[in-house]
């Protein structure tokens, strides 16, 4: 498996052309119509070091992290450099736009950091299903950015930027609003600190990589608090305790790798710290009810 996808590589090998108009001073933003200049093979499942924002239309598979969502009518769709993913057509697609950019195109527009906006949090859902109403509103800001990226206007990135937040902000009001700024006490402060500490290790992108911090201790140290009061806060934050947290993120990890890669059993095991490939089946075996090989298949 590749490791990240840099958005340079990505303009060469898929619009040889295109960065020569998508400068890296406005965050090498540029827009695209899905059914006239996409090409028609899938992208890899890979890490990309930019975010995207795609309206797709019609029946696909959304795969991101270890999980797969099956989307069907029109979805706006957030990717982000923390999640490897690739989308899977089931049907011919009908139409559809994305926008690619770095960060640094939005960064002074937002009053928190990317990783404040729930479609980017951790455990976050960056898929957000359209009616009718919605999707031609979206469908309108993307001709509008068109519009822009096609002019002369000196101005012309301040204002795309305003429509991509436009875009942003019409997903935000479709999720209740007390998810999205909720008041945090100590105990959920911490777990949000932890779990940020444990997605930081992931995803997994080569055979060299090893997952390091593998318990509660490591945490507790790395946090510089006891491990009792670690736990503590876990569980009275998130109902599990700080060892299950880690073990469902390992194993999710596990999947990940055992669907999209060709590593065999004992160097996937190695990257998620087993030494002894023996071990890493027992406690995948534990986790799932199957062998490594058996899920698979």
């Amino acid at each position: 498996m590749k490791e990240t996808e840099s958005i340079k590589e990505f303009y060469e090998q898929r619009f040889p052309d295109a960065f020569k108009t998508a400068p890296e001073n406005t965050g090498a933003f540029r827009v695209f119509v899905k059914d006239k200049e996409l090409d028609k093979n899938p992208p890899k499942y890979l890490r990309r070091d930019f975010y995207k924002i795609t309206l797709i239309k019609g029946h696909n598979l959304f795969h991101y992290a270890d999980k797969t969502l099956e989307v069907s009518g029109d979805t706006l769709v957030f990717s982000n450099p923390e999640v490897p993913y690739t989308f899977e057509p089931i049907a011919e697609e009908t139409g559809g736009y994305f926008c690619i950019f770095k960060e640094n195109f939005l960064s002074e527009y937002l009053r928190k950091g990317f990783r404040e906006l729930p479609m980017y949090r951790i455990g976050g859902s960056p898929a957000f299903i359209l009616d009718k109403t919605n999707s031609k509103k979206i469908s309108l800001i993307f001709e509008k950015i068109i519009e822009e990226s096609n002019s002369d206007f000196y101005f012309k990135y301040d204002l795309i930027c305003n429509y991509v937040m436009e875009i942003i902000y019409t997903a935000l009001k479709l999720q209740p609003s007390e998810k999205m700024y909720p008041n945090t006490d100590a105990n959920t402060r911490i777990t949000a600190v932890f779990m940020e500490l444990l997605e930081r290790q992931f995803p997994i992108e080569n055979a060299t990589q090893q997952f390091t911090m593998k318990g509660a201790k490591d945490f507790a140290q790395q946090l510089n608090i006891h491990i009792n009061h670690l736990n503590r806060a876990v569980k009275a934050t998130t109902g599990k305790t700080t060892s299950e947290i880690i073990y469902e993120r390992l194993i999710n990890e596990a999947k990940a790798l055992l669907k999209h890669t060709d590593w065999n059993v004992a160097e996937i095991g190695f990257c998620l710290g087993f030494e002894d490939p023996t071990h890493f089946n027992h406690f995948f075996r534990k986790q799932t009810g199957a062998k490594p090989l058996e899920y698979r298949k």
